[in-house]
């Protein structure tokens, strides 16, 4: 039985990024690519209302209930994740080490690895801060797409995806509070002794460009690699980010044979 892989995408996407990932390679795994909450074919959380804190537990609880009727009882897979998802997979993989067989990568937004004071929270905590404190859906919307991808992007872009980008930003704004609440500590990520890919792009902010530097430092197994493109260079630069992650996997699986 080929091994498997579980792909987890960033916010604002769906499974759907990984569609050229998959085709690469699914003549050698199984990929079982999941919509995280309130994306692409996956159901908003239920209950939330003004007391709801949603955490990233929540997210891999759904992961797992969409993986157990593809996975055998306790099969081991490889684990990849971009942004939310990235953070999403960091949350997994302590979680549930001994079936993780390998962890890649691209920018994980884990700012509650850092210090308070460190500069790269401080920077998302005053984009969230903007966030929550816009005037409408949309201006919300614009703050969250200009910072990952460039000023203007967002109105850059057609009507049409600016309201499909809009429809998603109370999920985004969950993803935050996930993001910003989760316990957890680049001390505690030395105990992942998996084979780790943690990746880049050169033209990312510099808040997760430095998170990407200090966890491949902090996990004991990990190689650090920075491509072309930016913070959404999954789905901008697939052509240069996918073959990085081919290659790493077939390091991985050599090493776990």
């Amino acid at each position: 039985m080929k091994p498997a892989v579980v792909l987890l995408h960033s916010s604002m996407s769906s499974k759907a990024q990984w569609g050229e990932l998959v085709s690469q390679l699914s003549d050698s795994y199984r990929c079982i690519a999941v919509d995280l909450l309130g994306y692409g074919a996956t159901p908003f959380p239920a209950d939330v209302d003004e007391d709801y804190q949603h955490t990233l537990a929540h997210e891999i609880d759904a992961v797992n209930a969409s993986i157990a009727a593809t996975l055998e009882p306790g099969e081991a897979f490889h684990l990849i994740g971009h942004s939310y998802g990235g953070a999403s997979a960091l949350h997994m993989a302590r979680r549930m080490p001994q079936r993780v067989l390998s962890l890649s990568v691209f920018e994980p937004v884990a700012f509650h690895l850092l210090p308070a004071q460190h500069p790269a929270r401080a920077e998302i905590v005053a984009v969230v801060a903007r966030i929550n404190a816009s005037a409408s859906a949309q201006d919300a919307t614009r703050i969250f797409i200009d910072y990952w991808n460039r000023a203007g992007a967002f109105d850059a872009a057609p009507a049409a995806a600016q309201e499909k980008m809009t429809a998603m930003i109370a999920k985004v704004k969950l993803d935050f509070q996930a993001l910003l609440g989760e316990a957890a500590t680049l001390a505690e990520l030395s105990a992942l002794s998996m084979p780790a890919l943690v990746m880049s792009g050169q033209n990312s902010p510099a808040s997760t460009r430095l998170l990407a530097e200090q966890l491949a430092q902090a996990l004991p197994n990990a190689s650090a690699v920075t491509t072309r493109g930016g913070h959404m260079a999954p789905i901008t630069h697939a052509a240069v980010v996918n073959p990085a992650i081919v290659n790493f996997l077939s390091n991985a699986e050599i090493t776990a044979g």
